[in-house]
């Protein structure tokens, strides 16, 4: 559905799903694509064909493309693979002397002597040309949703889903939660996959007969080109703040934020919440699209004349207000023009009303109508995201919640003490290891201005120490706030509802993991119980 005009959708695809094989591609093919767009590329045997193409030795299918790239890819790598039945590899080509052509490196040539290949320079660029074309070019048949910001795009996603699912669609989505895409799923562990596995969910989605996928874009995704060429109907900003800040991931802020302006560069329809930081460079951005649909929610508890003075400049494609916290929800109107309609949203926090009003924009975009908005999201559940555990007795409220940088801490602890003020606050959280070192100085500063008590603990530690990772953290935080270091997860989710019991009424913040059921650490990720479920378990509650 990619191309001029908004996409919409009319209902439930009619069609049985699409028997769809992947194309005869040969690498001759591949070069010729290559050349099209730029970049150097050479074949060993422009006859050999490949079907399919995969980035992990592991996943690899018979007669696909194995793709040799990553910071920790090792030859043995390629020998599986082709022991797998890859029937060829891709590479980055080693520099050639005047006059000789690309070639692999010589420890790949010795891993797979004879095996067919395709040398090219720049391997990112690559990859991300040469997939639509092994896969078939799935994206054409697809409307195609993308949603970026520093907080917000799961929940956003997910509320987009159920409201699609409200109107008669089963969309594939691709995220930091799951992986959908009606072959597969799966909890995800990039928030963008690589090129080669994102052009296969998108085959999988024509594939299943679905006729649209909702995704998240992450800032790594568009600065190393997992999305290059990806045409998105629909391209969501929601927010901007500093977060993924380090030597290994952005360098500088104006790093990571350019890399997510780059979102709207193939976008049919930008949406824009008016209420982010840096708006007039975001709006300039969104120009590059060929429509552009602005959303602004006046946020109770932020009469800072925000709202107002960029309706004036600015006005609102749709607006929200009189935003008010109900029994497990939120209530707000949402106004379209001349029109107004009341919506409950089934899940807390007053500042998900910013991320509902961006998947409503979308919705409308894609014509639907709001009896299905508004039973979507009032049936919504985003796991992870503002899950609430409420002991029996009504005194403790556990929330669980994936917010891990300065933006959402902000944003959640000023909704919860507004929602909550006469609660005591226990907050549960960590920092991952070898990235977004920033976070170990900035999050406990925010937390501790609205917590009373502060329990660093596990979160990811990758190659770090766990130990030294909330030793950074507690040297971070103010000798006034009461802190502890508690390495263990399960033992600190444990101490922290222990010391709500003994403050009567509390709000338990297990911040960090959402509901995910593994923890990074080293080259692993071995299963744990997720936060969910061991704060159901330790308030004896059952799942809802």
């Amino acid at each position: 559905m990619n191309g001029v005009g908004t996409a919409r959708l009319e209902g439930p695809a009619a069609e049985p799903p699409v028997a769809a094989e992947l194309p005869d591609i040969s690498l001759g093919d591949l070069v010729q694509e290559l050349a099209r767009w730029g970049i150097a590329a050479v074949a060993s045997d422009p006859s050999a064909a490949v079907h399919g193409a995969s980035i992990d030795s592991r996943a690899v299918d018979a007669g696909c493309l194995f793709v040799c790239k990553g910071a920790g890819f090792r030859p043995q790598f390629l020998s599986g693979a082709l022991g797998a039945g890859a029937a060829a590899y891709m590479c980055e080509a080693v520099a050639a002397h005047d006059g000789e052509p690309l070639r692999p490196p010589q420890e790949l040539r010795d891993a797979a002597p004879g095996a067919p290949y395709l040398a090219v320079r720049g391997i990112r660029k690559a990859m991300a040309r040469v997939s639509p074309l092994i896969f078939g070019h799935p994206e054409r048949k697809l409307t195609i949703i993308g949603i970026t910001g520093t907080k917000g795009k799961s929940t956003t996603a997910y509320m987009l889903r159920s409201i699609l699912r409200a109107a008669g669609q089963e969309p594939s989505i691709l995220g930091s939660i799951e992986t959908d895409d009606g072959a597969e799923r799966f909890e995800s562990h990039n928030t963008t996959p690589e090129a080669p596995d994102l052009w296969r969910h998108l085959f999988h989605t024509v594939q299943a007969g679905r006729t649209c996928m909702v995704m998240e874009v992450s800032s790594q995704g568009l600065k190393y080109d997992r999305v290059l060429g990806l045409p998105l109907d629909i391209a969501c900003f929601l927010n901007i703040g500093r977060d993924h800040i380090s030597p290994i991931e952005h360098p500088t802020f104006e790093d990571y934020f350019a890399s997510k302006l780059r979102i709207f560069d193939h976008a049919q329809t930008a949406v824009v919440n008016l209420a982010t930081k840096e708006l007039e460079r975001v709006m300039a951005a969104a120009a590059h699209a060929r429509r552009c649909v602005t959303t602004l929610a006046e946020m109770p508890g932020h009469e800072d004349g925000l709202a107002k003075d960029r309706t004036a400049h600015l006005p609102a494609s749709l607006g929200a207000d009189h935003i008010a916290a109900s029994a497990g929800g939120v209530d707000f109107e949402v106004a379209e023009g001349s029109e107004r309609h009341r919506i409950r949203l089934g899940i807390p926090g007053l500042f998900n009303v910013e991320n509902a009003l961006v998947a409503i924009a979308c919705a409308r975009q894609l014509g639907i109508g709001y009896d299905a908005i508004a039973a979507g999201l009032a049936h919504v559940r985003v796991p992870g995201r503002m899950e609430p555990v409420v002991s029996p007795d009504g005194k403790i409220l556990a929330l669980v919640d994936y917010a891990h940088n300065e933006l959402s801490y902000e944003t959640l602890f000023h909704s919860v003490k507004a929602e909550y003020p006469k609660r005591k606050v226990v907050a549960v959280f960590g920092a991952p290891g070898d990235k977004a070192l920033e976070r170990r100085e900035v999050l406990p500063r925010v937390a501790s201005r609205y917590a009373d008590l502060l329990i660093y603990t596990e979160e990811d530690p990758a190659h770090e120490s766990v130990e030294q990772i909330c030793a950074e953290l507690a040297a971070h935080t103010p000798d006034s706030v009461e802190h502890r270091i508690v390495c263990d997860r399960t033992e600190a989710i444990r101490q922290a509802f222990a010391w709500a019991q003994q403050a009567g009424e509390a709000v338990v913040l297990l911040l960090g993991k959402g509901d995910e059921t593994r923890q990074h650490r080293g080259d692993s990720y071995p299963e744990v119980t997720s936060d969910l479920e061991l704060a159901r378990e330790m308030l004896g509650v059952a799942e809802r």
